[in-house]
């Protein structure tokens, strides 16, 4: 603990026995590292989204090859051998830490299952189901995951560097390239987190489904930040400033906040997610007519889950209680029988958490589009 700058667990840390990703950084030429066909995404930028209309239908848990991608920059290739997690600030009782992969394994872990989601996930409803303009990549409903994380509580690592009892921010940054938006340099992506959040249940993760973390999905460590906008899980994680005072960030004062003529100047903080539902059908799907069909779908919240889904078939003059189905870990998959007579018809799903709060017909209106949690009309033809 004399060293210059100390390690979480007073040693150097041994070379970490895990995939070199810097292997092939020669290839790596587009935002995205992995295979992302056609068939399982849509690629809309940097980004690429689950199609629920795949072939090849996730279960509970999404398989990292499937998992969706939300890339401000690129996918950076980082070397496990050489990466370190820098803990710093006046939040600190002893001065900064350095925390080596190897540190990270060593030290008492645990697993969670537990969805990721864009704060943006169905913006373009916004626009074609509300007519309304707004900013930012047009999701359909697809920027979400629910995974197996392993790693360490980001409180045991916060307690173990030394936490101030005035602590009151704690400000993850990723080691992907700087942002720049508008010909302004942003920097490193980075935003805040309470201090009574960080200590709460978010995880410092190193595995994803029983492997370690894949490139675009945060190797060699991430946050995951149960319940919040996917901002708040940073990839990449490369640096933790603890704060006695307040902190901030471009993504917390310009973006991921809510705006517009329905808020004050200064918007309201997006931080827990709301609830959302999806069928897992073709975008006006053609079915058989006179034949029983099995409707899939599935519904989420941030605010801790799903008491029960309504699904309408003639466009909300009607609803019947859809089946649970799965485990019900970080989103609840349901079935409903449906016998459709021939022609056009519009399919709605709406959700209720547990508090008793249910999806709302429309979504208030904010400029920069997030959390469209209204229900979804979903076109459908019998033949």
């Amino acid at each position: 603990m004399n060293l210059r700058r100390r390690t979480l667990l007073g040693m150097a840390g041994a070379v970490a026995a895990g995939p070199l990703w810097t292997t092939a950084a020669a290839a790596a030429d587009t935002p995205i590292v992995k295979p992302v066909p056609p068939e399982d995404f849509t690629v809309l930028g940097t980004n690429a989204e689950l199609r629920w209309d795949s072939p090849h239908p996730v279960g509970d848990i999404v398989p990292a090859s499937r998992f969706f991608v939300r890339n401000h920059t690129a996918t950076p290739l980082l070397d496990a051998r050489t990466w370190r997690l820098e803990i710093t600030g006046d939040g600190l009782r002893g001065g900064p830490v350095t925390v080596t992969y190897d540190d990270l394994l060593r030290l008492p872990s645990e697993t969670i299952t537990a969805a990721i989601e864009c704060a943006g996930n169905g913006r373009s409803f916004f626009t074609s189901q509300q007519g309304q303009t707004v900013a930012g990549t047009a999701w359909r409903l697809g920027a979400i995951g629910v995974a197996r994380w392993r790693g360490v509580p980001l409180a045991t690592l916060l307690h173990r560097a030394g936490l101030a009892r005035d602590a009151v921010d704690v400000l993850p940054e990723g080691l992907d390239a700087d942002y720049v938006a508008g010909g302004v340099n942003l920097g490193r992506v980075r935003r805040p987190l309470p201090v009574a959040k960080a200590l709460d249940d978010v995880l410092v993760a190193y595995e994803m489904n029983g492997e370690p973390l894949p490139p675009d999905h945060g190797f060699p460590a991430r946050l995951v930040v149960p319940g919040w906008i996917g901002i708040a899980s940073i990839k990449w994680l490369g640096r933790i400033q603890v704060s006695r005072t307040p902190l901030d960030s471009p993504w917390d004062t310009q973006y991921y906040r809510l705006t517009g003529p329905d808020y004050s100047p200064d918007g309201v903080l997006v931080t827990r997610q709301n609830t959302k539902s999806v069928f897992e059908l073709p975008w006006r799907a053609t079915l058989a007519a006179d034949r029983e069909h099995v409707l899939r779908g599935r519904s989420w919240s941030g605010s801790g889950g799903i008491g029960r889904v309504e699904v309408s078939t003639d466009d909300g003059r009607t609803w019947r209680r859809a089946e649970f189905v799965g485990s019900g870990g970080g989103w609840q998959r349901w079935t409903l029988r449906w016998r459709p007579r021939p022609g056009e018809h519009t399919m709605r799903a709406r959700a209720v958490d547990r508090h008793g709060v249910a999806q709302p017909d429309t979504e208030p209106y904010n400029a920069q589009g997030y959390l469209f949690g209204a229900v979804v009309r979903h076109p459908v033809v019998a033949v």
